[in-house]
C-alpha cells in the first residue's frame, strides 16, 4: 500500500478520504495519506495491490496473435494511454497495440484522459515468432482507485506458448494467479 501512496504523491498527490459531520464540507486534502489540512487523521482507504486491482491475463489466439485482458476491480480504472506491450525474447515483437476506445474522464492526476473500467481486451499481432515458441508478454500499465490514489506504472509478465498450428485459442493465463484454498 505504501508504494501506491508514494506513487500517488509522485503523480501529483493523493486525496485523503475523510468522514465529515452532516452539513459540513470535508477538509481539503494535503496529499498525505490519512491527513487533512487541519492535521486531523482519518483511516486510509483499503486499497488493493496493483496486481489485484488490475489483473492481467493473456493467451495465444493463433501462432501470430496474442490476446491481453485486464480485469479491473470495482472502484478502479486504468489509463488508456499508459498501456504498453512488448515480448521476450526481443527477436519477437508486437507493434504498438490498437487499443479499443475508452471513456473520457476529467482526472485529477492527468487531466482529460480516456480510461477503462471493468475489463479491456486487446489483440496483439506478433511478428518474428515461430509456431510452438514460448514467449513472455510484458505489459506496462497504470491506473487509479476512485478513492483518489494513483498507482505508479506497473509491469506484469505472462509466459505464453504459441500453438504449433492454427486452431482453438489457448487458455487464459494470469500474471498473478490468486491463491486457492480454504482461506480465500
Amino acid at each position: 500500500m505504501a508504494i501506491a501512496l508514494i506513487g500517488a504523491l509522485a503523480a501529483g498527490g493523493a486525496r485523503a478520504q475523510s468522514s465529515s459531520l452532516p452539513g459540513s464540507s470535508p477538509p481539503p486534502a494535503t496529499g498525505l495519506p490519512g491527513a487533512t489540512a487541519k492535521g486531523v487523521t482519518t483511516p486510509d482507504p483499503k486499497l488493493l495491490p496493483a496486481e489485484r486491482a488490475f489483473r492481467l491475463a493473456a493467451r495465444s489466439l493463433d501462432p501470430a496473435t496474442l490476446e491481453a485482458r485486464f480485469i479491473i476491480a470495482p472502484g478502479y480504472y486504468m489509463y488508456r494511454d499508459k498501456m504498453r506491450f512488448k515480448l521476450d525474447p526481443e527477436s519477437v515483437s508486437v507493434p504498438p497495440a490498437a487499443l479499443p476506445p475508452g471513456k473520457l474522464k476529467d482526472d485529477p492526476f492527468f487531466g482529460r484522459v480516456e480510461i477503462f473500467r471493468d475489463e479491456v481486451v486487446i489483440r496483439l499481432p506478433v511478428t518474428g515468432s515461430k509456431p510452438g515458441q514460448s514467449l513472455t508478454l510484458i505489459a506496462e500499465s497504470q491506473g487509479c482507485a476512485d478513492a483518489g490514489v494513483c498507482y505508479p506504472p506497473n509491469v506484469q509478465k505472462v509466459a505464453i506458448s504459441l500453438p504449433r498450428t492454427a486452431g482453438a485459442p489457448g487458455m487464459l493465463i494470469e500474471a498473478h494467479p490468486g491463491k486457492k484454498g480454504w482461506l480465500q
